[in-house]
This record gives C-alpha cells, sequence and structure tokens, in this order.
C-alpha cells in the first residue's frame, strides 16, 4: 500500500510554482502600494485639517470675548 503512495499523490509542478510565486509577488506589490496611497491620502487630510484648525483658532482668538466681561467681578 506505501508504494502506491506517490501515484496518489502527485508532486507540485515547478511551473505552477513559479506562477504562484510571481502571482504572490504581484498580489504584494499592488498591497503595499494601495497601502502608500491610502497612508498618503491621510495625511494629506490631516495636514489640511490641522491648517484650517490652527487659521480656526487664530480667528478666534481675534474675536471680542464677551464671556470675559461677565466672569470679571
Amino acid at each position: 500500500m506505501s508504494k502506491d503512495l506517490p501515484y496518489i499523490i502527485p508532486s507540485p509542478q515547478p511551473e505552477v510554482e513559479e506562477s504562484f510565486a510571481a502571482y504572490q509577488t504581484t498580489h504584494q506589490f499592488y498591497q503595499e502600494v494601495q497601502t502608500r496611497l491610502e497612508l498618503q491620502r491621510y495625511c494629506e487630510w490631516y495636514y489640511e485639517t490641522a491648517e484650517q484648525h490652527r487659521q480656526e483658532l487664530k480667528r478666534m482668538r481675534g474675536e471680542l470675548n464677551i464671556f470675559r466681561w461677565f466672569r470679571r467681578r
């Protein structure tokens, strides 16, 4: 029975392994590209939002603060 085992389970073909390795490398490459693009978009959004918040804070500091008058005693 054990002598029939090599005929039941065929060994993998070298061409299949090579093409699968190429597919896996290509897939990993595109995943890396996608991840980097997402990070770049997030960083751009973050910097734009931070700049808007800085400008809003600058405007708020320049406005008249009415509540300060009520808090004085």
